[in-house]
């Protein structure tokens, strides 16, 4: 079998239309999957993520939780060492902190402090990144944090088709998944810039989305462009911001979508820097040890000799994520702009 597999008829979706869908199809082919957290039964969840599922499959599999992140987990990781296949939803990421003890020290460790006796097939589901006017408590980018954490896998899908093979993948991964969605683009199109109307031209690439099983292999990166001049590493919203601005630049980058970030597709981001020669990463965390930092290391040790330029860092500023400056916040289109013109011109 392929790595990405696809099967029944497709039809349109936006991103929380595909993430319903991998949870409905996951469901129905494995009994032993639970759906909890904050809302997610009769609510169907903040963003209606899990709308339907608790009337479809009942109130033992779709649950409702106390607002108590350090609990929602812990119950997942006990359930998970019982043989069970938990997807705990944390409502926004900016309030995963509370579980970090129960993720790092309990799922994350399970398989190796049992030498493989017990496994954390858990997958945890949580909206991040800005792009709603959140501010510093609704609009956070962690995933930094979980990518340092050796027995966590991290990943961030961009559009609607990768991400449910991915959620799916996921949820039938034998190890715990941090799986973190952009709640910028959940709703629909969006061409890379968030201070004016979405352009006629700009649409997800693939917004057909087959209605039943496939999966998308973790640890596989995506170009979604091709090009000579210049790699552009990125993820989630940040893979849409690339696209506009590539597309208005005139620059012949190459986009690589990283999708998972723990496991790395070192392997596709190597290649495409050895034939450009240049590289630019962007995401919208803080800049100081975020993952751009550890993509800048990996570049410079397996493509030293190819650079022609240093690596840049577009990234979200040192700060909290501020309210009223959302725009400037944002590692848009100008800033990265900027970086291309420099890499290029060094």
């Amino acid at each position: 079998m392929s790595a990405e597999q696809t099967a029944g008829d497709s039809r349109t979706m936006n991103m929380i239309q595909a993430i319903n869908s991998a949870l409905d199809v996951s469901m129905e082919r494995d009994e032993g999957i639970v759906v909890l957290g904050e809302d997610v039964g009769y609510f169907g969840g903040v963003f209606k993520a899990t709308e339907g599922l608790q009337k479809r499959y009942g109130k033992t599999r779709v649950f409702d939780t106390p607002i108590s992140e350090c609990g929602i987990i812990g119950v997942a990781v006990g359930m998970a060492t019982y043989g069970l296949r938990p997807v705990p939803e944390i409502q926004f990421a900016d309030y995963i902190y509370p579980a970090l003890d129960q993720l790092v020290s309990e799922a994350a460790r399970l398989r190796y402090r049992s030498a493989g006796e017990y496994t954390a097939p858990i997958t945890v589901r949580t909206p991040f990144g800005g792009g709603i006017f959140g501010g510093q408590t609704h609009s956070q980018s962690p995933e930094g944090i979980f990518t340092h954490v050796a027995g966590l896998k991290t990943v961030i899908p961009s559009n609607p088709y990768d991400a449910k093979g991915l959620l799916i993948a996921a949820i039938e991964d034998n190890d715990p998944v941090i799986f973190f969605e952009p709640k910028r683009i959940y709703n629909g199109p969006f061409d890379g810039h968030y201070d004016r109307p979405v352009a006629p031209w700009s649409r997800f690439p693939e917004s057909e989305v087959p209605t039943g099983h496939y999966r998308i292999e973790l640890g596989k990166a995506k170009v979604v462009r091709e090009g000579g001049d210049v790699t552009i590493l990125c993820y989630g919203t940040m893979v849409h911001v690339a696209k506009g601005v590539v597309e208005e630049s005139g620059i012949d980058a190459e986009i690589i979508d990283l999708r998972t970030l723990v496991p790395l597709d070192i392997e596709t981001v190597a290649a495409s820097v050895k034939k450009t020669g240049r590289c630019v990463v962007v995401h919208e965390a803080t800049k100081t040890a975020g993952y751009g930092a550890e993509l800048s290391a990996l570049v410079q040790e397996h493509c030293f000799h190819w650079l022609e330029a240093p690596v840049q860092r577009v990234t979200g500023w040192d700060t909290p994520y501020p309210h009223s400056l959302e725009w400037a916040y944002f590692p848009g289109p100008v800033r990265l702009t900027q970086a291309l013109k420099r890499v290029m011109q060094d």
